[in-house]
This record gives C-alpha cells, sequence and structure tokens, in this order.
C-alpha cells in the first residue's frame, strides 16, 4: 500500500518541495529510508515507531521503504517525523485522509511520546509551500508565528493526534494563527551618539555610512571611543521593510536564531569576536549554515580589533563585500547565502596601539608593524569607502558638562537626515536596496555625474594617490551619498572633498 504526504526541506537559506512517499509490503519486517537522508533523517524511524506506540497507534509488521523525493537532493533535519508518521498510518489504514489533503504541507520534530517539537527552517519552507500553490500549512505550536509569516493558513499543533485530526476532516482543536501575529517589535538599545564627546569627523563618517550603505574604517589608539561610536551606527538605520524583514527572518530561521518565533523586526548588529574563523564568518562547514555575514544581512557587521582577525578570514569577506552573497561550493551542491551587509570596522594603528600619537611614544618595530598591517590587504580596503583616524580626546573636552552644539546632535535627529537621503535614493534607483554603496558600475556615471571643477579635482586625487577603478567608483558613490544628505540634485566640489578626506587610510598605512 503507498501514501503520500506533502513537506519541504531547505538548501541553502531556500526551501524546496520534498514530496514524503511510503510503501507497505509483505515480507520481513523491516525500515527503509532512501533520498539522500543525512543521519537525523534516518533516526527518524526510531522517533516515528516511538511515537506512533505512545500515541495509541500500532506499528505495522511489514516492509516499509520511505522515499523523499526528489532523491537527487540531501535531506537534512528531523523536521520529516510528522509527514512520514502519517504517511505511515494512512498506508497501514489506521486513518483515512480528507479530500483536501493534497493542499496541506507537513512539518514537524516528534518526540517519542507524539509531541511535535520546532525546527528550523521553517519560514524558508513555508515561503516554498506557499510559492507552489499550498493552501495550509501545518507546523509545532513553536514555529507557528513565523510560519504565518508567509501569508499560508496555519495550524499550530502541539501532538500527533491533532495532526491525525486535521487529516482526517475530523473537527480540529488546532490553533489557528494569523499573519499579525508573526509581527513582533523589541526594542534594541544601542546608545545615543550624543553620549559621545568630540569625535565630530567619526560622527559625520558614521552618518554617511548610513545613509548610503558604505563600509567604514574607525584607526586610532585605545580607549578614544571607535568601538563606542561603532555599536551607535544601528541607531541610524531606518527600520526593516516588510521585504528586508522577510529575508532577514529567513537567514536566522534557517540557523536557529529566531527570537520567540516571530520576525526579526530590529536590524542585526553582529559583532564576531576576533578569533573567529572563515567559515564562522561567510558559513558553510559541515552543517552547512549561514555565517555571521549573512546574520547581518540588511544591518551591521563589527569587526572589533580588525587587526586581531587572521588573514584568511578577512580575505574572506571580500567576494561577500562586493557580490553581497556568500557561495559555498561542495562536491554535490552550491549554496547561497545573502549577505548584503554594511562593515563596520575598528583597529588601533599598532600593535602597541600608540602609533601617531601626541604624547604617548610608539614601541613597536619596523618588522613588528609590517606584520601587524599585513593583515589589511590592499583589496580589502579597497572594498572599505570611509576611512577615518581618530585623535585622542582632550581631557578638557572630557571634562566639559555638555558636548558641543556641533559634535553633540542625538542619534534621533541625525537618524530623520538619514531616513531623508535613504528616500532620496530609492526615488533615484527604484528598489528595495536602492543605496548608493549597490549603484552598479554600467550606471555609475549616469548616477554619479560630476559638476563643474570636480571632474577635475578627481582626476588631481586620482593622479596623486594612483587610485583604482574601484576606489575612484566608490568616491564617487560617497560623494553621491553627502550631496543626497544635503538635498542636492548634482555632485559639487565640496561633496567630492569630503569624500577624499576618507580615503587616505592607504596613505596612514603606508610608508614602514
Amino acid at each position: 500500500m503507498l501514501s503520500c504526504v506533502h513537506s519541504a526541506g531547505v538548501k541553502g537559506v531556500e526551501g524546496y518541495s520534498v514530496l514524503v512517499q511510503l510503501d507497505l509490503a509483505n515480507g520481513l519486517p523491516g525500515y527503509t529510508t532512501v533520498g539522500l537522508p543525512d543521519n537525523a533523517v534516518r533516526e527518524s524511524r526510531e522517533r516515528v515507531v516511538s511515537a506512533l506506540r505512545n500515541s495509541g497507534y500500532r506499528m505495522p509488521s511489514k516492509r516499509i521503504t520511505v522515499n523523499l523525493a526528489p532523491a537527487q537532493s540531501r535531506k537534512e533535519g528531523t523536521h520529516y517525523d510528522l509527514p512520514i508518521a502519517l504517511a505511515l498510518l494512512s498506508a497501514s489504514r489506521q486513518i483515512l485522509m480528507g479530500p483536501c489533503s493534497k493542499d496541506y504541507c507537513f512539518i514537524g520534530e516528534l518526540g517519542l511520546d507524539g509531541a511535535l517539537v520546532p525546527v528550523p527552517g521553517v519560514l524558508a519552507m513555508a515561503l516554498e509551500a506557499k510559492a507552489k500553490g499550498f493552501k495550509v500549512l501545518v507546523v509545532p505550536l513553536g514555529n507557528a508565528r513565523e510560519a504565518s509569516a508567509s501569508g499560508l493558513q496555519v495550524y499550530a499543533i502541539r501532538h500527533l493526534r491533532e495532526a491525525v485530526a486535521r487529516m482526517t476532516g475530523d473537527s480540529p482543536a488546532q490553533e489557528e494563527v494569523s499573519e499579525e501575529d508573526a509581527l513582533e517589535d523589541s526594542a534594541s538599545p544601542c546608545g545615543d551618539l550624543a553620549d559621545v564627546k568630540g569625535q565630530v569627523l567619526a560622527k559625520r563618517a558614521l552618518e554617511i555610512a548610513a545613509a548610503g550603505g558604505h563600509n567604514l574604517l574607525l584607526i586610532g589608539p585605545p580607549g578614544i571611543g571607535k568601538s563606542m561610536l561603532a555599536s551607535r551606527l544601528i541607531g541610524l538605520l531606518p527600520p526593516l521593510s516588510r521585504q528586508e524583514s522577510l529575508e532577514v527572518s529567513r537567514i536566522y530561521s534557517v540557523s536557529g536564531k529566531l527570537p520567540c518565533g516571530g520576525l526579526v523586526r530590529q536590524r542585526p548588529f553582529r559583532a564576531p569576536h576576533h578569533q573567529s574563523s572563515a567559515v564562522s564568518l561567510t558559513g558553510g562547514g559541515p552543517a552547512s549554515r549561514p555565517g555571521e555575514a549573512s546574520l547581518a544581512h540588511a544591518g551591521v557587521l563589527f569587526l572589533d580589533e580588525l587587526a586581531e582577525f587572521s588573514r584568511p578570514a578577512l580575505e574572506a569577506l571580500r567576494q561577500p563585500l562586493e557580490s553581497f552573497e556568500v557561495t559555498v561550493t561542495r562536491a554535490r551542491e552550491a549554496l547561497i547565502y545573502p549577505a548584503r551587509f554594511l562593515l563596520a570596522a575598528a583597529t588601533n594603528p599598532c600593535p602597541c596601539g600608540w602609533r601617531g600619537h601626541p604624547r604617548k611614544e610608539c614601541v613597536c618595530t619596523p618588522a613588528m608593524l609590517r606584520k601587524y598591517l599585513a593583515k589589511f590587504s590592499g583589496p580589502l580596503l579597497d572594498r572599505i569607502d570611509l576611512h577615518v583616524e581618530m585623535a585622542p580626546l582632550d581631557f578638557e573636552e572630557w571634562a566639559a558638562s555638555s558636548p558641543t552644539a556641533s559634535a553633540g546632535e542625538t542619534t534621533k535627529k541625525v537618524r530623520l537626515r538619514v531616513a531623508k537621503a535613504r528616500d532620496i535614493q530609492r526615488e533615484r534607483l527604484a528598489g528595495v536596496w536602492g543605496l548608493n554603496a549597490y549603484i552598479p558600475a554600467k550606471d555609475l556615471q549616469r548616477r554619479c555625474r560630476l559638476q563643474g571643477e570636480a571632474l577635475g579635482l578627481l582626476e588631481k586625487a586620482s593622479r596623486k594617490w594612483n587610485l583604482s577603478a574601484r576606489s575612484l567608483d566608490r568616491l564617487l558613490k560617497v560623494s553621491r551619498t553627502i550631496a543626497d544628505l544635503e538635498g542636492n540634485p548634482g555632485i559639487e566640489v565640496r561633496h567630492l572633498a569630503e569624500a577624499m578626506q576618507f580615503k587616505g587610510l592607504e596613505r596612514l598605512l603606508g610608508g614602514v
């Protein structure tokens, strides 16, 4: 007797449909799972058998074959337990499927007592189920809120018996979850920009970075506020749009990090330790999970103590900074993780930290300095738009009872300017990700046309500093953002000149 139940799987951060086929045949009792199952799927046999018996159903003494189609895709995870159990009950004629069962998609892990356990990746699978035309999604209660964000009709169940009631068309006691239940706002305290005294240039760089999505590097002696400033960058960004929220939530769902089952409503701020490996930053590994670059999608990836990261880890970020995605290639398949993040980094200028300090002497030897600065490859620096050298704070400025008017703007006030600049960019570029940092090269000359003497100034800068084509492109994009912050339709000399002062770190680090 053959039975079929619909389910779904996850590849990378994308869902795909899976048809669970179960066949009961005469012969010696046995249980075989085919369709490239991993160990967790193979172990479903023990969970399903115990759940059926403890839920009041019998285990047929026949030869059982479970096929997870399509067979060429590797199946991972424990969420196939529920559809396998329902297919087994149907094939053994312990339940009779209702006429609408073909419109149902089932996802869930079974405990030994038949209780449903939440699983990761439900949002990605729910979006795929909706795209394939399913009308109802049955999930564990703990996954109900994220599943409802797909727009499908969702039934949350606690036990296998409830799923049977839904499958057979009996009066259900399941909890129906609406799409609005998936929306969840949670405050994310990040501190106010006005709390940081001085550092006017660095604050201006933060505003430009937030407005145009530009990458930022802060360099200076220890204790001058680099990390403090970077942590306030997330507060300058506008709230996530609906589409951005779905994309971020799908990544966190696959990673098993979705908060409270609802959608992610705050932009992510990820700050991995400097001993993180390349795999932890970009993703992949044995479990094939998104890395920190993808978890920072639509938010900020903050790399504190940048020079302490290993060179392979930093170099692994070069491709995501350019293509805004991470491609993990394996022998059987290639996985793609979104990684459109704003990179904020901070570092000391040398191992001892006092190089360039006006009052403290640097004790680093030239060999130590060369080894330290070797972490900053030219291609990596080329992908960072804003380089800011921060100076120590004077005692008088630190002891002042209130910051000056120019340096004491609040996060809220700056965020309003950032939001207006982003609205101008989205109107010009027509897209959710319509920011100046993402202008394609083919449209750059048209979108960032220079006016008057600006073109001559750019030519002089290019010849003096030997700027690469990428550096010139990014200089134009930063200039465009500065003009947008003023509401100016054209790029003038002052906009380009301000952008150029943030592109001098190669000279700062050079000459060692």
